[in-house]
């Protein structure tokens, strides 16, 4: 991810969560040196996701697909992706956080991190109450 693609990201994140990041957001973990990354085809930005390493744990703070590209498996490819990053980096653990009505994301996490790296942890967050203006 570089921060030319960060217009087109800011138009996908708002189509596929009830909260989604700003731009901001996404500027910020640039500039913060996170590992950031996008799936791309012909120069068209499918997905992305956003890895914050704090010491041994690998912290998964966005992993998104866009609507026309979800289903088929780019989700889960770029999960493995930042899953080996974060081992690359010395993750011994990996976090994420899913809202408990995303029941995709809880079924890829299943299917991926929460079996095939043992030390992968999901905190289902409970619903917002009111939505955030950030």
């Amino acid at each position: 991810m570089q921060m030319e693609d960060l217009p087109a990201i800011a138009r996908i994140e708002p189509t596929i969560f009830p909260y989604p990041w700003t731009l901001g957001n996404f500027r910020d973990s640039l500039n913060s040196g996170y590992s950031c990354w996008v799936f791309e085809q012909n120069s068209q930005i499918m997905g992305y996701a956003v890895l914050m390493m704090v010491l041994d744990e690998a912290h998964l703070l966005n992993i998104s697909v866009a609507l026309p590209w979800q289903g088929k498996g780019y989700g889960r490819a770029l999960l493995q992706h930042m899953m080996e990053i974060g081992r690359r980096h010395g993750g011994a653990n990996m976090f994420l956080e899913v809202r408990p009505s995303n029941t995709a994301a809880i079924a890829l996490y299943e299917s991926q991190a929460l079996m095939k790296w043992p030390y992968a942890v999901a905190t289902i967050l409970p619903p917002m109450a009111v939505k955030t203006p950030y």
